[in-house]
């Protein structure tokens, strides 16, 4: 390991890869939680995938074992007499999608999440609440949500009661209906802590309130959170850093600033170009170490936190991977296979039964080597996704990349 001020792409991808799994597996015993804040969230828009995402960097780990962390027992009623407390939470998180978050972050998450500035509305006039009501709103869904579980209609219902008929107006145009003005917050409502997702009842989804916390001051907290993703996936610049969490681009370089003053980053040469990492942050791997961490073949799912975080992405995707594993330049929305620290190509995985079959469409030939450990990557997804059997194809994937 050698101390630098010039990082290569090489050797920043070395470090991510180890400080997020993805190097070696997490060892047994090892917690889902651990594995969860080591990645900064596991994007959980598509449930398999985030089960995949902590499996594939944990040995043993199975999506029982997440759902469990999730939801330590299934209440079969609105307002269970106890329930334990999970070790992971999945609510709405960076870029206001839907993440396992582990509890003991929410502190962070809850006060840096809400302190980002908004962009342009939404709604019209008409149809948006106002920042008091909002505010009324968020505050009644942390009140129905204590302790209970409850469907969207019927944390609807507890809403308009705690608020009033204007949060029930049917104004907001969604998939050909309508739905009342209150769920514009939804999402406000997880990022502040009010609301958690609970397992389904049935095919209904529930919803909860996490384990109570003391959100951290809004300026220690968004300065706690660069100093995470910054140990994560720097270097970074400010616009690396907007750009993974869907924040302005001037927010994030005064944060940045700030913490320059402060002493609490430093800037390095990274790929020729200014970047950041965390004070005193500056040992990566040397040309003798690297190797190592880098060499091998990876499947990564939709969203998979590396895809999204690690910048600069047109390193992340070199060449024809920029054109086929991204949806016009958004990263996460095709699984992504990783050869040698880089993407080089898709896949997909169809369950039929209880085997699944993952077909992989690599961008160029693999080698004897890359094919067996390829083989094992699909075991090690079947194992995870708790299939009897899985079995490699080596072919086009003609499933298009997920909204």
């Amino acid at each position: 390991m050698t101390k630098t001020t010039g990082i290569t792409w090489a050797a920043a991808s070395a470090r991510r890869l180890e400080r997020q799994f993805l190097a070696r597996r997490a060892r047994t015993g090892t917690s889902v939680a651990d594995v969860a804040a080591a990645m900064l969230g596991v994007h959980a828009q598509v449930l398999s995938a985030a089960e995949l995402s902590v499996g594939l960097r944990a040995d043993g780990v199975t999506r029982t074992d997440v759902r469990d962390a999730l939801w330590p027992t299934a209440p079969p009623t609105p307002t269970p007499a106890h329930v334990p407390a999970p070790a992971l939470v999945k609510t709405h998180g960076p870029r206001g999608t839907v993440h396992l978050l582990p509890p003991r972050d929410l502190p962070m998450w809850c006060a840096a999440l809400p302190a980002i500035p908004s962009g342009t509305a939404a709604f019209p006039t008409d149809v948006r609440l106002t920042g008091e009501q909002a505010g009324q709103v968020v505050a009644a869904i942390a009140d129905a949500l204590d302790g209970a579980f409850l469907t969207i209609d019927e944390l609807g219902e507890e809403v308009v009661a705690r608020t009033g008929p204007w949060a029930g107006d049917l104004v907001m145009p969604a998939f050909q209906t309508m739905w009342p003005r209150w769920r514009q917050v939804l999402h406000r409502a997880g990022q502040c802590g009010a609301l958690s997702f609970g397992p389904n009842r049935g095919r209904r989804v529930t919803y909860t309130r996490p384990p109570h916390f003391t959100p951290l001051p809004p300026e220690e907290a968004s300065r706690l959170l660069v100093r995470r993703y910054l140990y994560a996936y720097g270097p970074a610049t400010p616009q690396h850093f907007a750009r993974w969490l869907a924040a302005p681009p001037g927010w994030a370089k005064a944060r940045y600033a700030e913490l320059a003053a402060a002493g609490e980053i430093e800037q390095v040469r990274f790929e020729g170009a200014p970047a950041w990492v965390a004070a005193g942050d500056t040992g990566f791997p040397d040309a003798a170490e690297r190797d190592e961490p880098l060499r091998g073949v990876r499947l990564l799912p939709y969203f998979d936190a590396y895809v999204v975080a690690a910048q600069p992405r047109e390193l992340l995707f070199p060449g024809a991977a920029y054109r086929r594993a991204l949806a016009g330049g958004q990263a996460g929305n095709f699984p992504v296979l990783l050869v040698d620290g880089v993407a080089a190509g898709v896949w997909h995985q169809r369950r039929r039964g209880r085997r699944t079959t993952v077909t992989v469409e690599p961008l160029a030939r693999l080698t004897a080597r890359q094919e067996r450990e390829l083989a094992d990557c699909a075991e090690r997804v079947g194992a995870v996704l708790e299939a009897a059997a899985a079995e490699l194809v080596i072919g086009e994937v003609t499933v298009g990349a997920h909204a």
